[in-house]
């Protein structure tokens, strides 16, 4: 599995693929969907599909593969490994969402909540492996939202394709535990190598389970909040845990606008405008200018300075 093109640019979304297999595209072929890292706060969300003939349902499960949630990461990664040598029949696609696709489609103005961009990302890679020769006959489901309404709008939209949506299909279906395993595969090997845009130094890298509730995981956040630009773009700043932290302990920051004018506004509610962390000081020489705080490295990275003229 080769991660490169989401670690070229992880603040994006990325498809990866393995080759279709040839049989794939001449007998009836079943396909599973199912994603990894739905709840977590830290990390992208990985949506999988796998697909194999339908004449090949045994072999599959006699690879005993299963829901990846009741598998230990070594598990995991053998089982993985046991699907890709299986290529001659067994094939998948992986949709990596990145936090900072997540965060920014929940917080639209029009609504776009976690469960619209599930349904989109797996109707895409559907979509994907018809546009890519599979000849799908079955498509099962682990549900996200109520299972008869979601496979209704599946049908609907592939009409011809037997469609099974169940809750914990990745227990019931080997070929939803196939996707299963390949998306937590993907998700567990990008939280590991994680490469951080932001100039952080050295990473403390013991950021637990990267739920919510995870003890590790509250320390690290709380380590890793900027006081004015919130988080790295490892994190999901739209979950309500990175919200409430950001609001009780980074900056008041007043928005500048036309009603509440501007600088005035801000000094009325004691908060800082945003202009004042771009403003030049008095006096209009920077050489003998004394210098009262340290400039964030937003700045210097971008190698950005407050001028007094233009």
């Amino acid at each position: 599995m080769d991660l490169s093109p989401f670690e070229a640019n992880n603040s994006v979304s990325c498809r990866l693929a393995s080759l279709v297999p040839d049989v794939c595209r001449t007998e009836d072929c079943c396909l599973g969907i199912d994603e990894a890292g739905r709840g977590p706060v830290l990390g992208p969300m990985v949506y999988g599909i796998c697909f194999c003939p339908v004449s090949k349902k045994e072999e599959l499960k006699d690879l005993k593969v299963a829901d990846s949630k009741t598998l230990t990461e070594a598990e995991r990664e053998n089982l993985f490994q046991k699907l890709d040598e299986a290529r001659s029949y067994v094939g998948w696609a992986l949709q990596i969402l990145s936090p900072n696709t997540i965060s920014t489609s929940m917080l639209k103005r029009i609504k776009y909540n976690l469960n619209a961009l599930s349904h989109d990302t797996a109707i895409g890679l559907v979509q994907y492996a018809l546009d890519s020769g599979v000849q799908l006959k079955e498509v099962f489901v682990d549900t996200v939202g109520p299972a008869d309404k979601y496979e209704a709008k599946l049908s609907q939209l592939f009409p011809g394709i037997e469609v099974t949506v169940r809750p914990k299909a990745d227990s019931l279906f080997p070929i939803v535990s196939a996707a299963s395993i390949c998306a937590k595969v993907a998700r567990d090997r990008v939280v590991k190598g994680w490469n951080f845009a932001e100039d952080l130094g050295e990473v403390d890298a013991d950021y637990g389970s990267g739920y919510p509730n995870d003890p590790k995981t509250k320390v690290w956040l709380l380590k890793y909040l900027d006081s004015v630009f919130g988080y790295p773009q490892f994190v999901r700043f739209s979950w309500s845990t990175a919200q409430t932290l950001m609001d009780s302990k980074a900056v008041t920051v007043h928005w500048d606008d036309d009603e509440e004018d501007g600088e005035k506004g801000a000094q009325q509610k004691k908060n800082r405008s945003m202009l004042s962390y771009f403003s030049a000081s008095a006096g209009g020489n920077n050489q003998t200018q004394t210098q009262t705080h340290q400039t964030h490295c937003f700045f210097t990275e971008r190698r950005l300075k407050s001028l007094d003229t233009l």
